[in-house]
């Protein structure tokens, strides 16, 4: 039976012909808007909560300790004020710990979208600005999310000093915790996924790869030791692999050649380690054209674009 992508194509019903750049498909062009409308629609109410704990709950008081009328020392047979505080509600002080509960939750949540949204539908790294933004949206989220929140608390005047010491120290320890995950240590990139469909045609004559359903990586036939599991062998372009989420080829890729008796390029390793630059961020990177020991061996031929 021939093997068949996440869309039920089969190899043979695909098109091979090398594309110009590299695009995410359709499908996963859409899901990542969806992931993007729910994660902002998380963050909304993250912020909204945030504003609900600055204008109502951190203003809530209770007053203790008499009424404030006047009253005569018998002592002196002075008068003094029915001395009357106010401190901050217990049930209010719960509420609030409950509330920045519910901002991490949404925050996180929303970054853990967004992040998944980001490897469907990548940005340029050479768009910098653009890059950073999208990238680190979830840790900046955070921290609007709960700074204000935060520095409110140590202000407040009505909450003693264990209330204060303990929704600070909680909400401290939640908005790094929503920070940390809203920060994405390893972000792919329209270039990285560039150079790894440009790899794989100048490899193998067409963008076709290999996958399973586990793991992170494609591969460049169905041969390989490392997609032997038992799952299903799907077929399909590297966007689709992308969209199925295996965010880049392997860097085994001369290994699994020789497996599959196909020829492998004398120059491997120097467009392994090319791709790994290129994963690392390096902009001025350049992915080799593959150099074999038998020209008859170039699964195809692609000419350098004319220079100026």
């Amino acid at each position: 039976m021939a093997d068949r992508d996440d869309t039920g194509r089969s190899a043979s019903e695909q098109s091979t012909e090398p594309p110009a750049g590299w695009t995410p498909t359709a499908q996963a062009k859409a899901k990542a808007n969806t992931f993007r409308w729910i994660a902002v629609a998380l963050w909304v109410l993250a912020i909204a909560a945030e504003a609900v704990g600055i204008f109502w709950l951190l203003r809530q008081r209770e007053v203790v300790g008499g009424d404030g009328e006047l009253v005569r020392d018998p002592d002196t047979g002075l008068l003094q004020s029915q001395g009357a505080t106010t401190q901050f509600p217990q049930w209010a002080f719960l509420a609030l710990l409950g509330l920045l509960v519910l901002i991490a939750a949404l925050s996180i949540t929303g970054s853990i979208l967004w992040k998944r949204a980001n490897r469907l539908d990548p940005a340029r790294r050479s768009d910098t600005v653009r890059f950073f933004v999208q990238n680190q949206l979830g840790a900046i989220i955070a921290v609007v999310a709960f700074l204000p929140l935060i520095i409110l608390i140590f202000l407040n005047k009505d909450m003693d000093k264990g209330q204060k010491a303990t929704a600070g120290v909680v909400g401290i320890v939640l908005a790094v915790i929503a920070a940390v995950v809203g920060i994405d240590f390893d972000p792919p990139s329209v270039e990285q996924y560039t150079a790894d469909q440009s790899a794989v045609i100048q490899l193998l004559g067409k963008d076709e790869v290999v996958w399973v359903d586990g793991g992170q990586v494609y591969h460049v036939c169905d041969e390989v030791p490392d997609i032997q599991t038992g799952s299903e062998k799907r077929t399909g372009t590297t966007a689709q692999a992308v969209e199925a989420g295996k965010i880049r080829l392997t860097l085994k890729f001369a290994s699994e050649l020789r497996t599959c008796g196909l020829p492998v390029p004398e120059n491997d390793e120097d467009i392994a380690d090319a791709l790994r630059e290129i994963q690392a961020g390096r902009l001025d990177a350049t992915l080799p054209a593959p150099v074999w020991a038998d020209p008859n061996d170039a699964p195809i031929v692609v000419e350098d674009a004319p220079t100026d």
